[in-house]
């Protein structure tokens, strides 16, 4: 099989390219991509749990909390023991981050139509279902081989 032809070789290199670009842009903010990722779920959702956050990410528990320590040093979020359960954590925005909102969600509106300027609307929409269909193909996978 030639690479040019193998979905692992064209997913990795590309990823790796896109995430050279969004970290080089986003450090501007003092934000990763990862934290990125953590706070565009809290803007949209306000205040979550971690493993909230982890699922919505499709990354490991443990991964998060090393994320959300860097951003709470950082000031980008905060934690409290939630009322209702003592046992849980709930994680929000502080006024830093949400007042980088505007500014990161355009870098990142940028950011797309750069790396995707060669391709039609109709063209991006087929490579975005091709990539959710692989994201829940796996996502089947664990769920069947947790079961078993």
């Amino acid at each position: 099989m030639e690479l040019t032809e193998c979905i692992n070789f064209l997913l990795s290199v590309s990823q790796n390219k896109v995430f050279k670009q969004f970290s080089k842009e986003l450090d501007q903010y003092h934000v990763t991509p990862a934290q990125y990722g953590v706070l565009n779920c809290l803007w949209k959702h306000d205040t979550l749990a971690p493993r909230r956050i982890a699922e919505m990410l499709h990354l490991e528990p443990s991964t998060v909390s090393g994320i959300l320590d860097k951003m709470q040093q950082a000031e980008l979020i905060d934690r409290s023991v939630d009322v209702t359960n003592r046992r849980n954590v709930l994680v929000r925005c502080t006024q830093k981050a949400v007042a980088l909102q505007t500014d990161i969600e355009a870098t990142v509106a940028e950011l797309n139509q750069s790396l995707t300027q060669h391709a039609s609307r109709e063209e991006l929409d087929i490579v975005r279902q091709v990539l959710i269909g692989i994201i829940q193909q796996d996502n089947k996978m664990q769920d069947t081989s947790v079961a078993e």
